[in-house]
């Protein structure tokens, strides 16, 4: 089984890359969160699932060990596949997903495009006991807590959830050091342009 790659990035989409490793091209499914940390690098490290059906090998790649941690946990849920797992992951952050699981909050992962309430309500029962295990992203520290309050005012003000958080981590990208009460006036006058 395959487990990590590390080469060069012959092409890349959101949800695909073709990753020359020595000479042999791989193509690899990855999630859009991958894909925002690994766009800009030319060289690049990815920690990979191997999915064997007996028709097909599918490689799932993963920027981080957390991310591939929190997918081998959503595939182990009934009605969950590699695909569908993916496009979990797509759709919210690792910490916020953990933090969703934790609190049985089923209307933020139903938010998710793809998951239907039944599916939701599977994930936070099978996984709400397993997702502890998983360790916070070291990197995010403060900005994470941050973020998540942010987008909780901004979604209590009444804005969507995916919009509010696309607002708060477009500043938080090129803003590291700044306040809550900052952030959540930037985000509002960039949502209300």
């Amino acid at each position: 089984m395959i487990g990590f790659l590390n080469g060069s990035i012959i092409s890349i989409k959101p949800t695909k890359l073709l990753l020359d490793v020595n000479g042999v091209g791989y193509l690899v499914n990855i999630s859009i969160n991958t894909f925002e940390n690994i766009s800009d690098k030319k060289e690049i490290s990815l920690h990979i699932y191997t999915s064997v059906k007996e028709d097909s090998i599918t490689l799932f790649g993963f920027y981080s060990e957390t991310e591939k941690e929190m997918f081998e946990l959503l595939i182990s849920v009934s009605g969950i596949g590699p695909k569908l797992a993916l496009n979990v992951l797509s759709g919210i952050q690792v910490d916020d997903l953990k933090t969703a699981i934790e609190a049985g909050n089923i209307s933020r992962i139903v938010a998710i495009p793809g998951v239907g309430r039944k599916t939701a309500e599977r994930v936070v029962l099978e996984l709400r006991s397993k997702v502890d295990k998983i360790i916070e992203m070291e990197s995010r520290g403060d900005s994470y807590s941050i973020k998540s309050e942010a987008v909780s005012a901004l979604t209590t003000l009444g804005y969507n959830y995916k919009t509010a958080e696309s607002a708060v981590r477009d500043i938080l990208s090129s803003a590291k050091d700044i306040s809550l009460e900052e952030l959540i006036k930037k985000a509002l006058g960039n949502l209300n342009k």
